[in-house]
């Protein structure tokens, strides 16, 4: 049974569906291919069942899948926005949460249904793929800040039990696909200056040539930022090549690139620092010259092969490397030896992987069957390195070692129509994790003692879900889904033990959870779609901060954990060349038992921290296609935020509203394009997201600041 918060008058949405005059609608096949060109002002048709792969591995509209899956596009990612962060696009989608911190340093941070909300670098609880290919390692650590969103076609959303399909990620699955190149070749030329310094430059190039495609999509990203100690320099490149070599045979190569030379790290306020002056830094990032640079590049191949007309074959092979160096403000000799890790930290990376699977379409006496069987191996080599920061330059070695993790995985899914009005859906996945430290920084002397603190830890787990759909009419279906998942911990999470001990905290143990779900989707007349979910998850031994004192945060396991929630969003054609979007949020994410965290007692019944209550978006967006023009109103609204797990403080509550608007010309072959977006339009005071338990926790946001760019498109 699903418990939701008493707060879900929403609740009634489910019932009054029933007695809103639904049109019949006739969703056709999508064949999910990219517009020939970059979005423009013209008129497009509300697109209402987008045909997505998440969830069921195969292409299926969103509409018949039982489970919770929103598409962002890519009009909605790339029209008068700034294409740096996904945080922009998703924002619009209902269950996520993803906070503006404006520190490059850390990532971005996103959280689904309050998984993800405790990480204090990268994403956690949450599987990240780019084109098909892993943006999240085998420990359960990814980064958003791969994803090229000025190339995209298509950002998919999956949050619900689902999601375990696809291994130790119990918040959801995000996928991003390039558009492929097809059409006669074209350039574009576009860029963008505004406030705090900041500029992007990008350039694309596309087209398909005989039967291959390409795509070429290379920008630089630069900013000031909006405090002092607060400035990034990111250069990208993304580029896919599409080959038909036969009939039955498609590859797909992806390469891509991502340089950030430097990301200045301005930390968090206090409370007080927070009152007395929102823009100052701590002190300790300059004395530290806190910040650093990362930079990754991978490739990926994709072949898809039709063995039969009820067979296919599916195999994606990828490689990469990445290296990372990040200076904390640890002060230099603040710890003795065997305790610390030093304030600098380089992380030098392999990472590969391989995940093959077998779709098989058969008819049965109740309806089509379609069963996909995969296997899926991963590995990761770090080679870390810590070192004391002398006040911002490299001191005394503090840290040498290997960090390995290898994640292998079987899946079975299988799709079931059951008669004319039943739809049954599953899967079950079996995962094995395995961890291996080779330390290095071994030494004992009279004065310095640091044992060797090699180990291993593995870990394994079943993951089974089921969901069922019923057909209500053709434009209302039901679904429920229940299934298990569990969440590793990450080598950042097993960095250091408890009490200052030396070595890696092996104890730490994964995290369980219990996922219910219910949900309906509904098609109102031909121009509107509306999802309505509600969700309860159970968790066990849900992984919380320990300790978190100079530069050495400790993790520990709580007991049980809750959410449950309502998530609906509202998309719709209004006629006149009118649009309007929702999305809306309530989460109630609590923990159930009472645990120690470091000498403090976590109270029952106290709310996880990083998690707001409830979360609001709201767009209306108009076209003039006879003059080219466009404009938007943007609204979001976030409830408060608990900075700590002891809910000792917490970041009030903020609604934004932004603005955009812009013009697009036809001249001679050309297409020519400008667009200003003016962001926190009422110049509110409000911190865009919280470091959770944190000593400074409170990470300010900007206020009023604008954005004016020009493009130009070139067809040859």
């Amino acid at each position: 049974m699903i418990v939701v918060p008493r707060r879900l008058s929403g609740m009634c949405l489910a019932a009054a569906l029933a007695s809103v005059p639904l049109a019949p609608l006739t969703v056709a096949a999508a064949t999910g291919d990219a517009t020939e060109a970059a979005p423009t002002t013209d008129a497009v048709a509300l697109d209402l069942s987008p045909v997505v792969v998440t969830g069921s591995r195969v292409g299926h509209s969103s509409f018949n899948l039982p489970i919770s899956i929103n598409v962002v596009n890519a009009e909605q990612m790339q029209t008068g926005q700034p294409m740096v962060n996904a945080s922009e696009s998703l924002v619009r989608v209902p269950g996520i949460v993803a906070p503006n911190t404006s520190r490059f340093s850390s990532d971005q941070l996103i959280s689904s249904r309050g998984f993800g909300a405790r990480s204090g670098f990268g994403i956690r609880g949450i599987r990240l793929y780019a084109d098909g290919v892993p943006q999240t390692m085998p420990d359960g650590q990814g980064q958003l800040s791969t994803f090229s969103l000025s190339s995209a076609e298509r950002m998919e959303v999956m949050r619900g039990p689902f999601s375990a399909l696809y291994g130790n990620s119990p918040g959801g699955v995000i996928q991003i696909f390039t558009r492929d190149g097809r059409g006669a070749p074209r350039a574009t030329a576009s860029a963008y200056g505004g406030s705090f310094g900041t500029w992007r430059a990008d350039l694309q190039v596309e087209g398909e040539a005989a039967a291959m495609g390409y795509l070429i999509d290379a920008s630089r990203y630069e900013s000031e930022g909006y405090r002092d100690h607060n400035a990034v320099r990111r250069d990208q490149v993304n580029s896919k090549l599409t080959w038909q070599l036969s009939e039955q045979t498609r590859a797909t190569l992806v390469l891509s690139g991502l340089d950030q030379p430097y990301n200045q790290d301005p930390q968090g306020l206090t409370r007080s620092q927070l009152e007395t002056d929102r823009h100052q830094i701590q002190s300790d990032a300059i004395k530290y010259n806190t910040g650093g640079n990362k930079s990754q590049t991978q490739g990926g191949l994709n072949l898809e092969h039709r063995l039969t007309s009820d067979d296919a074959l599916q195999a994606v092979v990828w490689t990469g490397i990445r290296q990372t160096m990040t200076r904390g403000s640890t002060a230099f000799n603040a710890a003795a030896v065997i305790k610390g890790s030093g304030g600098i930290g380089y992380i030098d990376r392999d990472f590969s992987g391989t995940d093959v699977r077998w779709s098989h379409e058969t008819l049965t006496s109740t309806g089509p069957l379609t069963l996909t069987l995969g296997l899926t191996y991963e590995t990761m080599k770090d080679v870390r390195t810590g070192y004391e920061n002398n006040f911002g330059a490299q001191g005394v070695l503090r840290r040498d070692e290997d960090n390995l993790a290898a994640s292998s995985g079987q899946y079975l899914q299988a799709e079931w129509d059951l008669g004319k009005n039943w739809t049954l859906s599953g899967g079950v996945r079996r995962s094995q994790i395995s961890y291996e430290n080779r330390d290095r920084y071994i030494a004992s002397s009279a004065t310095t003692t640091n044992p060797d603190d090699s180990g291993t830890a593995s870990y394994e787990n079943t993951s089974p879900v089921l969901g069922l759909v019923y057909h209500l009419n053709p434009a209302v279906n039901l679904y429920a889904n229940a299934g298990k998942g569990f969440d590793t911990p990450a080598f950042i999470e097993l960095a250091y033990k408890p009490n200052g001990a030396s070595g890696l905290n092996f104890a730490l143990q994964p995290s369980t959870s219990v996922n219910y779900e219910a949900g309906v989707k509904a098609l109102v007349g031909h121009h509107t779609r509306i999802n309505l979910a509600l969700f309860q998850i159970s968790t066990d031994k849900e992984i919380v901060v320990d300790t978190s004192v100079a530069g050495r945060t400790v993790y520990t396991n709580a007991g049980k954990t809750g959410r449950s929630g309502l998530e609906l969003s509202i998309d719709s054609d209004l006629g006149n060349n009118v649009r309007a979007s929702l999305a809306y949020s309530l989460l109630d994410a609590r923990f159930e038992e009472s645990f120690r965290s470091s000498s403090t007692t976590i109270s029952s019944g106290n709310q996880i921290a990083g998690t707001p209550r409830t979360t609001l978006y709201g767009e209306l967006a108009w076209k003039h296609p006879v003059t080219g023009f466009s404009t938007a109103i943007e609204a979001r609204h976030s409830d408060k935020v608990y900075v700590d797990d002891q809910n000792s403080d917490a970041a009030v509550a903020y609604t934004l509203v932004n603005w955009r608007g812009g013009f697009e010309q036809h001249l001679r072959g050309v297409q020519f394009s400008e667009f200003l977006r003016i962001e926190n339009l009422m110049d509110q005071n409000y911190v865009g997201g919280v470091l959770v338990n944190s000593t400074t926790p409170f990470a300010p946001a900007p206020g009023r600041n604008y954005l004016l760019g020009v493009s130009a498109r070139v067809a040859f």
